[in-house]
């Protein structure tokens, strides 16, 4: 089935007919009836909007607004989740020898290939970010999710032996750790204290510029799946920062929902909750719905339009768009996998996915009340109130948001699963395998 501006709601509409948080309009505009183009545009007002519908509500901060937003970040400082100037140009730099290194693996790969000089000098090759560091909302300590794109003659089993080897052989370089039959292959390692995980990805291309743009979706041609796959991180994480209408607002709040959703342990793909791709939809959703408004009014929003979302409607940043490629995009007309997911949030980029197929029964009840929790908090907080008849009625504030989840304390019994192996690089081989396979999957 084709997807995209000819996915019209005449198609759909039977499956999301009861939606009540946003009215018909919301069904219409979500599969791109004809009054929109599959850009956004209005062909009706003749202005252009992100997302799939009209913004619920244009108005700007209030002078409260913008005071319980001070507090906000105030909380997030203390609670380090914004970098340091040091940290930050620590990573720079780790980034910036880091693509030293794979330039260098591409020439020596192209010689090896008998390639004549001055192509080998020219063949390229360039590291892209993806995940919370290309979002721009990492924290101390955070990880770089990292992709290496080469050139057609730059082979995988390449970089996951030469590539490999060069990384190991850096003083800086410890931990390294090949996985290369998850879902997505990687290499996982330190460098300079910094947790990397490499991705790679070879183009139908001669060579790669330093310039080179992955937006562009013929790109994918020619591709084997995990190379797509492999791209398909970056792809994601700059159509979001793409669909959203003010990317410090979307980044303030991002922060806010991800220490949140950790604190509240619902942060976590591999256990059935939203992962980081997944919150990071979601809260550019929210944005979109809500441009002009300030962080704090945004993190109140987003728990009110996820609690009141008529599941399983879709999350989208944007219509689902077909592609250049035989590939499998999400569809629950097309398919009972897709059907049975209980809180789709769709990637934009194409293909489009699933990132919440891990949702079970169990997780979607605790991520609701989580919900619900985080409506009743923000508001009082917004409001400047405490807590109700019978509690103590200090006023609430963003600490009290993000309390940690008493999961510990809660139960008399637990029942604990512990995972031995016999030497340390076996322990290490394992970890990464089921770590990364259900993380990625």
């Amino acid at each position: 089935m084709e997807l995209g501006p000819t996915f019209r709601f005449e198609e759909q509409y039977s499956q999301f007919q009861n939606l009540n948080l946003l009215g018909r309009e919301f069904v219409e505009e979500m599969f791109n009836l004809n009054t929109k183009t599959a850009t956004g545009k209005s062909a009706s007002r003749g202005t252009t909007q992100l997302g799939v519908t009209p913004p619920l509500s244009t108005l700007g901060p209030t002078a409260r607004d913008l005071a319980a937003t001070e507090a906000l970040v105030s909380l997030l400082h203390e609670r380090k989740m914004y970098e340091t100037p040091d940290e930050a140009r620590k990573r720079e730099v780790v980034l910036a020898k880091l693509d030293g290194i794979f330039k260098q693996f591409v020439y020596k790969t192209s010689v090896k290939r008998n390639l004549p000089e001055s192509i080998a000098a020219e063949a390229g090759g360039k590291i892209f970010t993806f995940g919370s560091y290309r979002l721009g909302v990492h924290g101390q300590a955070s990880d770089i999710d990292t992709l290496c794109v080469a050139p057609k003659h730059v082979l995988r089993e390449d970089f996951f032996t030469d590539m490999l080897e060069m990384l190991a052989a850096r003083p800086e370089v410890a931990s390294i750790q090949a996985v290369t039959d998850a879902y997505v292959p990687v290499i996982t390692f330190t460098f300079d204290g910094i947790e990397i995980d490499l991705l790679c990805a070879r183009l139908a291309l001669p060579t790669v510029p330093d310039d080179l743009d992955l937006a562009d979706d013929n790109l994918l041609k020619n591709l084997d799946e995990r190379c797509v796959r492999s791209l398909n991180g970056s792809r994601v994480t700059d159509d979001i920062l793409r669909l959203v209408p003010n990317v410090e607002t979307f980044r303030t709040t991002l922060r806010c929902i991800k220490l949140w959703a950790k604190q509240r342990a619902v942060y976590s793909n591999v256990m059935g909750f939203f992962g980081g791709v997944a919150w990071a939809i979601a809260v550019a959703r929210v944005c979109q719905l809500y441009p002009n408004a300030a962080p704090a009014v945004v993190v109140n929003k987003f728990f009110n339009i996820m609690l009141k979302w008529n599941w399983p409607q879709p999350v989208l940043l944007k219509p689902i768009e077909d592609g250049p490629l035989n590939a499998k995009v999400w569809n629950p007309r097309a398919y009972a996998g897709d059907k049975a997911h209980r809180m789709p949030i769709i990637t934009p980029a194409y293909p489009s996915m699933c990132s919440t197929h891990n949702i079970s029964a169990s997780t979607f009840r605790v991520t609701m009340e989580e919900f619900k929790r985080g409506v009743e908090l923000t508001e009082k907080i917004l409001n400047g109130s405490g807590g109700s008849a019978g509690e103590n009625n200090v006023p609430k504030t963003w600490a009290d948001l993000v309390e940690k989840n008493d999961f510990f304390d809660r139960y008399k019994y637990y029942l604990q699963i512990i995972a031995s192996s016999d030497t340390e690089d076996r322990h290490l081989r394992w970890y990464n395998f089921i770590y990364l396979y259900t993380l990625l999957h």
